[in-house]
C-alpha cells in the first residue's frame, strides 16, 4: 500500500510517500480502506521528535491518527461491522492512518453519520474526542459556566467552541488571529478576542474554565482570570510549568490539568450522536492529497489554519 512514513526525525521534508506492508488485522480488529484523514499538530511534534521517549525506536515510522473509509476485512471476533461499512476514528498508537489501509480496533470505531461524507468525517476524530474530554472530564464544565476557549479557531479549538455549548456553558469566549474570528462567531462564540491585540490573561474579565487549545498559554498566566473555583485545562503540558501549576493550585480553590486523548468508542458514539443531530460539525480548512503530506503539515505548522487540514486517500 502506499503510506506516508519518514526514516529519521526532522522537518516535513523528512517525509516520504512510498510503499508500506499494508496492516493485517487481528481478531478485534477492523482493516479500512482509508478515504481520507488528516493533519494534526501531533504529526509534526512526533515527526520532529518530540515524542521519541515515549515511542519505539524503531522507523519506519507511519503518520497520521484520524481515519475515514470503508471496511474492507475484519478479524474473526468482529461482529458490529461487515465489509462495505463506513466507518471512522482513530488509529492505535501514535501512527498508521495517512495510508491507504489502516487497523482500527472495533470498540474504538464509529459508524460515520449518514450526513456526513468521508472527508467531513476525517476532521473529527481527535480534535473531538480531545475538546469533549477536556471539557467534560478534565475540566469540566459545569451548567451555565463561563468558558474561555484559547486557540479557538485551529481544529481543536473549532470543536471545543461547539463542545462547550454542548456541555451545558452559559457563555462561550474564543481567543484567535484577526482573520479567522468571523468563523469562530459562526461557531457560536459569544465574544471572539483577536490574540495579537488583546491578552485575556491580563483584562478584568473572569473564568470558570480556561481550555488552552493552543498551547499558548500556562495555568500561572491564567490564574488571575478564574474565577474562584476556576479549572484551566491544556493539551500540551510542559513538565516545569505543572510543577510550578501543582505547587501553586494547592494552595488555591483554582485548579488545573494537562492530558492527552485516549481513544474512546462510547465518546465516538457521542460525538456521532451530536454530528447527527447538528449539534456540531467539522470545520475544514484545506484538503491535499495524501501525496502531498509534508505540505500539508507545512501549512499547519504556520499555526493560522481555520479548523482541520484533510487528506484525501481514496
Amino acid at each position: 500500500m502506499k503510506a506516508i512514513y519518514f526514516n529519521e526525525y526532522g522537518p516535513a521534508s523528512v517525509l516520504q510517500y512510498g510503499e508500506q506492508p499494508t496492516p493485517k488485522p487481528k481478531a478485534n480488529q477492523i482493516l479500512v480502506c482509508v478515504q481520507a484523514s488528516s493533519v494534526n499538530p501531533v504529526d509534526w511534534k512526533i515527526r520532529e521528535g518530540g515524542m521519541k521517549l515515549i515511542m519505539s525506536p524503531a522507523f519506519p515510522k507511519l503518520m497520521g491518527r484520524d481515519v475515514a473509509g470503508e471496511v474492507a476485512a475484519v478479524g474473526d471476533d468482529v461482529v458490529r461491522f461487515t465489509p462495505g461499512d463506513r466507518v471512522y476514528g482513530m488509529v492505535a498508537g501514535m501512527g498508521g492512518a495517512n495510508a491507504e489501509y489502516a487497523v482500527l480496533e472495533e470498540v474504538e470505531t464509529a459508524f460515520i453519520p449518514d450526513n456526513l461524507g468521508f472527508e467531513q468525517a476525517a476532521a473529527v476524530p481527535l480534535v473531538a474526542i480531545t475538546a469533549l474530554q477536556a471539557l467534560r472530564d478534565h475540566a469540566p464544565v459545569l451548567s451555565g459556566d463561563r468558558v474561555l476557549i484559547n486557540g479557538a479557531s485551529g481544529g481543536v479549538g473549532a470543536m471545543a467552541v461547539q463542545i462547550a455549548w454542548a456541555l451545558g456553558a452559559g457563555e462561550v469566549i474564543g481567543t484567535c488571529g484577526p482573520d479567522n474570528m468571523e468563523m469562530v462567531r459562526s461557531l457560536g462564540a459569544s465574544q471572539v478576542y483577536n490574540y495579537k491585540e488583546h491578552d485575556f490573561t491580563k483584562d478584568q474579565s473572569r473564568y470558570d474554565v480556561v481550555f488552552d487549545a493552543a498551547g499558548k498559554s500556562s495555568f500561572l498566566e491564567s490564574k488571575a482570570c478564574l474565577r474562584n473555583n476556576g479549572r484551566y485545562v491544556t493539551t500540551i503540558p510542559d513538565p516545569k510549568a505543572i510543577a510550578a501549576a501543582v505547587l501553586s493550585a494547592a494552595f488555591s480553590s483554582k485548579k488545573q490539568a494537562a492530558f492527552m486523548a485516549k481513544n474512546s468508542g462510547s465518546d465516538m458514539a457521542l460525538i456521532s450522536a451530536w454530528l447527527k443531530a447538528g449539534t456540531i460539525h467539522p470545520v475544514i480548512d484545506r484538503t491535499f492529497p495524501l501525496s502531498e503530506t509534508s505540505a500539508a503539515q507545512e501549512y499547519g505548522e504556520q499555526g493560522e489554519s481555520k479548523g482541520k487540514i484533510v487528506l484525501t486517500v481514496g
